[in-house]
């Protein structure tokens, strides 16, 4: 059980953007340590250069499916919001879950990136958030939730009214709100098999995308960006043959 739970810290860590193991290249989005560098800068790190089932991707050339509804569980609360250097990521206390594929996955933290990683037939956004969760043996699924400008975000606000600055930084939140009443209240998605957008680019990640978005104000997304310093988005990889279902 301790090797299963060791697995979700380090799996939710690291697609979040934190540094994958001590004694490991440090890596970024800017100069040499940028996404077209990872896969030369540590052999850990090889899969970002060679994998096949990388993310982000476009979302395009879509086939249709029956996909199954997924349940969605709220009963947890927001713990802290942390700066680590590559993302701003809000760490949840367990309780939300989700259900798929017949596995429940709990919600361990979800972080944001500007602009999106992920677009949809060639769209990016101005922000996109990813809500990682894990099972019991470690299994990832992210849902990734992308944001329009427009009116002011209310949740958005509280969280950055927290944000911490610098690197290494945290703040204790107020749980005010449940993890997902961030996500829109139609949930439908598209779905595709994937990897970790952040060193060492893990394949095996369900990535679940929703067709709805939400809104963000310019000002919310420009202060957001202000604190990370340049945009922290993996550029869309090749999708090969891998289908994207709707």
């Amino acid at each position: 059980m301790k090797k299963k739970v060791a697995a979700m810290i380090s799996g939710a860590a690291l697609i979040a953007g934190t540094a994958f193991a001590a004694g490991h290249a440090h890596w970024g989005y800017t100069g040499n340590e940028a996404p077209e560098h990872w896969g030369a800068l540590d052999p850990a790190y090889e899969m970002c250069a060679k994998g096949r089932n990388q993310a982000p991707i476009d979302l395009k050339g879509f086939i249709e499916a029956e996909l199954e509804p997924m349940t969605y569980t709220d009963n947890g609360k927001w713990n802290n919001i942390v700066n680590n250097g590559h993302s701003i990521q809000i760490n949840c206390d367990k309780g939300s879950t989700i259900t798929l594929d017949g596995r429940t996955f709990t919600l361990l933290q979800f972080h944001f990136h500007t602009p999106s990683e992920n677009t949809i037939e060639g769209k990016y956004f101005p922000m996109e958030a990813h809500f990682v969760h894990a099972d019991e043996d470690g299994n990832l699924t992210v849902v990734a939730l992308m944001f329009e400008e427009g009116e002011k975000n209310e949740i958005i606000e509280k969280l950055w009214a927290k944000m911490p600055e610098k690197a290494g930084e945290s703040a204790s939140l107020e749980p005010e709100f449940k993890p997902y009443d961030l996500l829109p209240e139609d949930r439908d998605y598209y779905r595709f098999n994937g990897s970790l957008t952040t060193p060492p680019c893990t394949e095996g990640v369900r990535w679940i995308v929703l067709k709805k978005y939400a809104t963000v104000s310019k000002e919310q997304v420009e202060k957001f960006a202000h604190v990370m310093h340049h945009p922290n988005n993996r550029p869309v990889q090749p999708t090969y043959a891998r289908p994207i279902l709707k």
